[in-house]
């Protein structure tokens, strides 16, 4: 196989030196580091200050690559609470007509707090559910929302629970589409908070998803007419900065105090994501480590093109084929990813050196990737451009016969 080589930058080591009356101190000292609580983090390791933060787990992610950033405990599996709603929303949008109308069962109306206060057998647009739930939190209007759309909480669930797999969320799984704590024979309703920013930033790519978490105020009726509401977005950040785009939070006595959001500064999509963020009366919390988040991505991140062209590519050397060289093809997009003043985005490239006959247009020769240090945000396969077939019976003669012409 051929490599393009990309640098890996290691921080250096320094022997720590103890005089002989510090000898006590450097032993006390390296058992509090040896014992302390260990708290995983992921970050700019050259600057001085990370983010201070209240959440238990947190992530500061791309959100167009989906490279985590920085990182608290991002691969802890904690609850979500209502930050639920964003898949819920975009299963929903999905897989529905927004103009669907939904009766609500006797099991929606039901939902404890927060609710709208629907009444089984009353009839809604989808769409207007949609937003009560988004801008509102309202767990009746969820429920009504995933019994419309996947029959049953438990078929929306096993929905959602897909959707998670496809987007690599392989730590989060779902039970209710409202984000109440539930547990059932395979799990907790739970996710991690880099799993919650890969849902966020998949979510914000829905222009309809935009529109109804970007939308202040809203007011709507039943279908009957019979009654009226108005509901308003409870997602702050909106009011507090005009680069928020969307953003969803949620509580749950199990969850504590969550939030995702996503930010747009100067073409950069920063997400965020902020599971066990405090519990009352601590609600300020969630939104000073966002703000916190949304600082240290704005100071340290930049935004650095890559790309790759095809015509790079060298031909790989065919055995027992009709043609001696097979030409390779990619086609990998120029990209722009958030990254350090000391990082330098890398073109890693692993294809075969040479390959059997015969072979196929489109077969696989190897992946292309995108890389900076020993974090790949994107990926991209190589293959063959044509059909090269293998040496019979047929070509020899005709070889021999045009060398015997003369040709």
């Amino acid at each position: 196989m051929s490599f393009f080589k990309y640098k890996i930058c290691v921080r250096g080591r320094e022997r720590l030196r103890c005089p002989g009356r510090g000898k006590l101190w450097c032993l006390c000292l390296i058992i509090l580091l040896v014992f302390s609580p260990a708290i995983k983090t992921y970050g700019n390791e050259t600057k001085d200050l990370l983010p201070s933060l209240h959440a238990r787990a947190a992530v500061l992610m791309d959100g167009e690559t989906k490279r985590v950033l920085y990182g608290k405990n991002p691969e802890e599996i904690l609850p979500m609470a209502s930050t639920t709603k964003v898949m819920t929303l975009l299963v929903t949008l999905e897989n529905s007509s927004v103009d669907d109308i939904v009766t609500v069962s006797s099991y929606a109306a039901s939902m404890p707090d927060v609710q709208l206060g629907i009444r089984e057998g009353e009839k809604y647009v989808l769409r207007d559910l949609m937003y009560s739930m988004m801008l509102e939190s309202h767990n009746d209007s969820a429920v009504a929302i995933a019994e419309h759309v996947g029959g049953s909480v438990e078929n929306f669930a096993a929905m959602m629970n897909d959707k998670a797999r496809e987007l690599g969320c392989e730590s989060t799984y779902f039970i209710t589409a409202n984000g109440l704590d539930a547990a059932d024979d395979v799990g907790v309703h739970a996710t991690t908070a880099r799993d919650l920013a890969v849902i966020m930033a998949c979510a914000v790519k829905n222009e309809s998803f935009l529109e109804i978490t970007g939308t202040m105020s809203y007011s709507f009726s039943d279908c009957d007419k019979k009654r009226q509401f108005t509901v308003n977005n409870k997602n702050a950040l909106l009011t507090m900065t005009d680069e928020a785009l969307s953003g969803k939070t949620g509580f749950t006595g199990n969850a504590g105090y969550c939030y995702v959001c996503a930010v747009v500064s100067e073409g950069r999509t920063f997400i965020i994501a902020l599971l066990g963020c405090g519990w009352p009366p601590d609600k300020r919390w969630k939104w000073e480590d966002t703000q916190e988040l949304i600082q240290y991505g704005k100071e340290n991140y930049e935004l650095k093109e890559v790309s790759f062209s095809a015509d790079r590519l060298l031909p790989v050397t065919v055995i027992d084929g009709q043609q001696t060289n097979a030409a390779l093809t990619v086609d990998a997009p120029s990209l722009k990813v958030l990254a350090r003043e000391d990082e330098t985005p890398q073109v890693t490239l692993k294809v075969l050196s040479r390959v059997q006959a015969p072979v196929k247009a489109g077969q696989s020769a190897g992946w292309l990737q995108y890389k900076i240090g020993t974090d790949t945000f994107a990926s991209y396969p190589v293959t063959f451009a044509d059909n090269v077939e293998a040496v019979n019976y047929r070509y020899y003669l005709e070889k021999v016969m045009l060398q015997a012409l003369g040709f």
